[in-house]
């Protein structure tokens, strides 16, 4: 059976395909809402039982704040294969009264959408494809998280232990147009705040020790520890402080977003934090936060699983190109353990996280046979 054949059937089930996108998206799932979180949980249990019947091993690991995480286990050929996605968008609640979903000029548009529910659609139907062609496939372990968008704080511990025992994972994330994302940078998310002695600017000026100027400086020097040569980038994207223009500011802070390509710069980095001081002594500086995600590197283990994705790619359209992307995701975590992973085989479109979010219809067949055919390569 050939990979065309797979994407031939595919097309034939677009309108299905399509309802069960919209089925999605129609359940708004934004991170910080229970609720809401808990509801599309539900809908996705049901949805999973409806298309590929009761998985023969389900666990729902419940969370009090954030999105339970779901485990469905479907039984195969081989070794075990592992399927992530996330459920969660960063859409908030009542996003969809004023962008429904819609389907126009061959995109299909609404929040999440793109990132990530076609990516879950996509994972759903490649089993069914192949159940439906009586082709072979391995053992597959879904595994949906509902915090993702925050950096999976709690679903890490279950996607590091389901992982290691599988063969290998495959993360349902959007695509680079056809290609795959072979490697992302790690990910350091950090608060920098300074501490310092509130006094009168005109008054007394010299009683007071800024802590705004204090971080201004602490700020610059951090900058300049990024190389981007090493794949290091350090970008400070909020600043507050003070609490009137003429009050020697006593509190400021900082969020610093620091991407890195290897583990050892996250170490220079780390170095360059310990050493960070204020010029006036009398200014506290403190650090908060962690290295989120590590770097994912494309390891002759996941380039093999690279290998076999691209001749599938091949026969269907065009090969695959591996492509390095500056943004995490939860296959940072799979790759640490030296488990072989792919990201980026969810559906082809652009604008995640942006109001022109969405997902090219007529690329869905073609990229649910992508990993339907990948599956049933790797039984």
């Amino acid at each position: 059976m050939s990979a065309k054949s797979l994407s031939t059937w595919c097309r034939n089930e677009l309108g299905e395909l399509l309802g069960d996108l919209e089925m999605l998206v129609r359940h708004e799932s934004p991170s910080t809402g229970k609720a809401l979180l808990d509801n599309t949980a539900d809908s996705i249990e049901a949805w999973l039982s409806e298309r590929l019947g009761p998985p023969a091993g389900w666990t729902r690991h419940a969370q009090a704040e954030h999105g339970d995480v779901l485990v469905a286990t479907y039984p195969g050929t081989g070794k075990p294969v592992l399927l992530i996605g996330h459920y969660d968008t960063v859409w908030p609640a009542g996003t969809l009264a004023e962008w429904p979903f819609t389907v126009h000029d061959g995109a299909a548009t609404g929040p999440g959408v793109y990132d990530m529910k076609a990516g879950l659609v996509t994972g759903v139907w490649a089993l069914r494809a192949l159940r439906a062609l009586n082709l072979p496939c391995p053992p597959v372990t879904f595994l949906f998280t509902g915090d993702e968008e925050l950096g999976s704080p709690k679903s890490r511990p279950y996607i590091e232990k389901t992982a290691r025992d599988c063969a290998a994972a495959l993360v349902l994330e959007p695509g680079v147009g056809w290609d795959l994302k072979a490697e992302r940078k790690g990910v350091g998310v950090f608060n920098l705040s300074t501490t310092g002695i509130e006094a009168h600017a005109g008054n007394d000026p010299e009683a007071g020790a800024s802590a705004v100027h204090a971080l201004a400086e602490i700020v610059c020097r951090l900058v300049e520890a990024a190389d981007p040569g090493a794949g290091t980038t350090i970008n400070v994207g909020t600043i507050t402080g003070g609490t009137a223009r003429n009050v020697i500011a006593g509190e400021a802070s900082c969020l610093i977003d620091i991407r890195i390509s290897r583990e050892d710069e996250a170490r220079r980095i780390d170095e360059v934090f310990a050493g960070l001081r204020a010029t006036d002594p009398r200014v506290r500086v403190r650090l908060a936060g962690e290295w989120n995600r590590p770097p994912m590197r494309l390891t002759p283990a996941s380039k093999e699983l690279f290998d076999q994705a691209d001749q599938v790619a091949t026969e269907l359209r065009a090969p695959l190109e591996p492509i390095s992307v500056g943004g995490g995701s939860d296959a940072n975590f799979v790759a640490a353990l030296g488990v072989p992973v792919l990201d980026g085989l969810g559906c082809s479109g652009a604008g995640a996280h942006a109001r022109h979010e969405h997902v090219l219809v007529g690329d869905i067949p073609d990229r649910v046979a992508l990993v339907a055919g990948l599956l049933h390569r790797m039984a």
